[in-house]
Formats: structure tokens, sequence, C-alpha cells
């Protein structure tokens, strides 16, 4: 059977998932110290727990949310939940705690049909959206899960937040795959993947599906290339000689907050640009609003555009059909025959984005999305090739750099902070660097030949992290938790001890 057809896996011991020597003993003390804290805070044991992963996304940015396919890998990093389902007599209430004293207690009544108060943010929203997710999901399947009970719930992540390693979706898997394990409902991992992903949409991003994919599918050892619609995630062996540095930009991305102007302001220059592309290869405006909502969408017309023209790239369309000045609202609206506004109507975090947005650079944004797809495949290809190790890495490493420079320069999610950690990774070596995530801060993620790792390492700490420390921006001590190598690790997994 696929593997994305198995159900999370249930484990009574750490070792499958944490392996053996100092992960393990760490593993351990964690879960310890997580299960102490839940004692303390609500006077009784844990039923369950869950894990998922962050992760750093290898090549494939600003892609999911459009049907392209992304190639992430899981971290060693990642979000416990710890939790005990109430009985009859006790309140129905969610209490949501963290064994990081910073996030204070979140309470939530245990309807899980109220909506989520996006006005006022909240680290627990994150949780309840996995709440409000996983009802949904019984009720649209017909699953009897009873009335709505109490929760108790601990967390305790070390996915660093704001970093582009997908500290969210990490929480929002775990919280979802806890629940249901709390609830006895076994599904397969694609469809927890698909489940997760409406959730965390919940708290107002118009998210892709790639995290929580990767977080819930994730196997050890491999990368994943992923797939949508369906979903479906294919092993991927990077070559050896081979390691990817994950390093912070200190930079703190804070997609949720600043949605209308980045992260859903892109999302919603694919879909005008996709409607504006079909309007223009001879669909008229009505079909072109209602049927084309991503730019995968229209990408056929856009090869028979090229075929006609001699070649088989879907850019072409792009650089022959949209003018590279941005434009206006009036400007797309005189090709839509529509007002933006009506175009949007079901999405109120679209219309934020229409409020704030001054113009909308769809040349820039269609000539990402293409060109970054067309990498994907290659560094998939590529590690599937004949070439030898060496020859692999360089030609890995390449593409990485192309990736950023289409994200710096078309997709405008990189910062200043951003461009310098990637220009120090490849003055000390880096085959190739480049920003992961979301962006607009966050992380990068260099490939590093094994044999320089520790000195690549010691290089950054110096050039990119001491001026920062002596700064006071960061401590000395926590440089670990913002500078890590990384080999691919496992996904999501429920623990009953």
């Amino acid at each position: 059977m696929a593997h994305e057809e198995l159900p999370v896996p249930t484990f009574s011991s750490l070792e499958p998932v944490y392996g053996e020597g100092s992960p393990l003993e760490e593993a351990q003390l964690r879960f310890q110290w997580i299960k102490a804290k839940f004692v303390e805070v609500f006077g009784k044991e844990p039923d369950v727990y869950a894990r998922s992963p962050g992760r750093v996304n290898l090549i494939g940015e600003h892609i999911d949310y459009e049907g392209y396919s992304v190639l992430p890998m899981a971290i060693r990093q990642d979000t416990i939940v710890a939790i005990r389902k109430a009985s009859a007599g006790e309140p129905k209430v969610l209490r949501i705690a963290n064994v990081n004293e910073k996030y204070s207690l979140c309470t939530y009544s245990a309807d899980p049909d109220q909506e989520v108060d996006l006005k006022n943010h909240k680290w627990g929203h994150y949780f309840f959206c996995g709440y409000k997710g996983f009802y949904e999901y019984a009720k649209s399947k017909g699953l009897d899960v009873g009335e709505p009970v109490g929760l108790d719930v601990i967390v305790d992540g070390t996915v660093p937040t704001g970093s582009g390693l997908s500290s969210s979706a990490a929480f929002v898997c775990s919280s979802t795959i806890s629940i249901m394990a709390a609830f006895n409902v076994n599904i397969p991992k694609k469809e927890v993947a698909q489940l997760t992903c409406v959730c965390e949409r919940h708290i107002g991003t118009q998210s892709g599906g790639m995290d929580q994919a990767i977080s819930v599918m994730a196997k050890s050892g491999f990368a994943e290339l992923i797939d949508f619609n369906p979903i479906r995630a294919n092993d991927v062996q990077l070559p050896a000689g081979g390691t990817f540095i994950i390093a912070h930009s200190l930079a703190e991305s804070q997609k949720a907050v600043t949605a209308a102007t980045n992260y859903n302001n892109r999302v919603v220059e694919c879909r005008l640009a996709a409607i504006v592309l079909a309007i223009k290869l001879g669909k008229n405006p009505k079909e072109a609003v209602s049927e084309f909502k991503t730019l995968s969408d229209v990408e056929k017309l856009c090869i028979e555009f090229a075929k006609n023209h001699g070649s088989t790239n879907p850019g072409l369309a792009v650089k022959e059909l949209l003018k590279e000045e941005p434009y206006t609202a009036e400007d797309i609206e005189g090709i839509t025959l529509d007002p933006l506004k009506s175009i949007f109507e079901n999405s109120p975090t679209s219309l934020d984005v229409l409020k704030a947005a001054k113009n909308f650079k769809l040349f820039q944004r269609a000539s990402h999305v293409y060109s970054e797809a067309k990498r994907v495949y290659a560094f998939s290809d590529t590690v599937s090739s004949d070439l030898s190790d060496e020859e692999k890495l360089q030609k890995l490493g390449d593409l990485m750099n192309d990736s950023h420079y289409s994200c710096s320069v078309l997709y405008e999610c990189s910062c200043p902070e951003l461009e310098e950690l990637v220009k120090v990774c490849r003055d000390n070596g880096a085959l190739g660097a480049r920003l992961t995530g979301a962006g607009w801060g966050g992380c990068a993620v260099a490939l590093v030949k094994e044999n320089i790792v520790p000195q690549f390492i010691l290089n950054l700490k110096e050039s990119f992290y001491k001026p920062r420390i002596e700064k006071g921006i960061i401590n000395n001590n926590e440089l670990g938790l913002y500078v890590f190598a990384s080999k691919p690790s496992s996904g999501a997994a429920i623990f009953t001890f």
C-alpha cells in the first residue's frame, strides 16, 4: 500500500522517531518534562501525544497554492502536543497551555462552530484551527464523534517561530492529529494532509498545502516531491556528499500578521495573472473569472500559445501577453469587465488584499511561478540522473541559486537580512543558497559539501551572527537554534505510553 494511504503511525516508544543515542535521550527528557508540566497544570496525565516536524523547502517556493509540485524535507525540530479528553461531568472548555512560559494559557469554549477571532491574534488559535477543522471533517464524512467535550492540552515546540520552517503547520498538524487520536479517528495520511491544510486556512493565510503534506508524510532519509490534486509524496534520495545547512536571518516572518500585503497579496496577484492570461488567450471574461483560479489552470493555454511560436515554455505567453509595468485595479477591470471586488467577493482575506494594494505585478509573479515549477522538476530529474554525485550537487546548487534570484527579484519575497545571509553562504563555499519558506524574513537553506560543514558553520557564525550578538539581537548560547545542519527526518507520529 502506498505510504500516503496508511494512517499516521502510533508508537509505544520514542526510538522509531528519534533514533538512538543523544537525540533519543533528549527526546526522553523532553517527554518527561511535558508530562510533568501537564500534571502540574491540569492535575491529571495526558491520554496521548502527537508530534509533527517542521520542514525546509529545498526548492519550489510560492507555487504550491498555484497547484504545482514542491520539494521539501522534514527537519528534526518538531511540535509535540499532549492531550487529555475531559470526562462527561467536566467543564466543556479547551485549555491550551505551553511548556514555554512566554505563552500564557489560552481557553476556548468547546463549541467547534465559533469563528476564530483573527483581529485578536493568540498563539492558541493554531490549536483551535485544528479543533474546528476536525469537527468540520467529521461532519462532512458522517463520523459520529459525539458531543463536544473539554480538552486539556500542553504544547512544546522546537521549530523556531517566524523562521520559514513551518512552525505553524507543525503546530496545526500535531494539534489535529492529537485530537483525532483522542477521539480514536484513524484516516490515511493523505487525508490528514488535506484536512490540516484546510484547518490552517482558518488562521487567515491562504496556504497551499506543502507544509502540512511534508509534516504528515515525511520519511526519514528522504526529501519528498509532493504533488497536489490528488496529494502524493514521492521519495527523493539526495546525492551523497552534500548536506543542507539551515540558517536564520533573524528577521521574523510574520506570515499571518502581514498576510494582506505579503503572502495573500501574492496569491491574489497570481489569480489575477491567470484570469488576464486566460482572457488574452481567447476565453471570454466571465468564463475566465469562474474557471481560472490558479496559474496551473491556464498553463495548457499558455503552452498552446508557445507552440505556435516554436516553444513549449508557458513563460513565453507571460512575456508576450502581460506588461512588465504594474497593473492598476482599473487596468485589470478594463480586461475582466468585472470589478475586482466581485471576483473575490467570497474571500474576505482577498478583499483585505484589494484594500491594501496600490497595484499588481502580474508579469513578475507569473514569470516566477512558471520558472520555479520547472526548477522543481529539474531538481528531481537531476537527483535521479546518471550524473556523478559531484555533478549532481553542482547542478542542484545552481537551481537553488536561480530559485533565490526569482524569489528575490520577480516575487519580491526576500528582505535585506536574507539577501546578506544568502551572499555570506555563497561566499563561504555553499554550492547553492536560497531563502526558504514564505520569505520576508525567516531562514535561508544552503547546500554544502559534507567535508566543509563544521568550517562553513563557523564562518557563518563569524561573519553573519557575531555582529548581531554584539548588538544584543541574540545570545551566543542560542546560536544552535539559528544555524544547524539537517538531514531529512521522519513525519508525524502518535505516541501512547
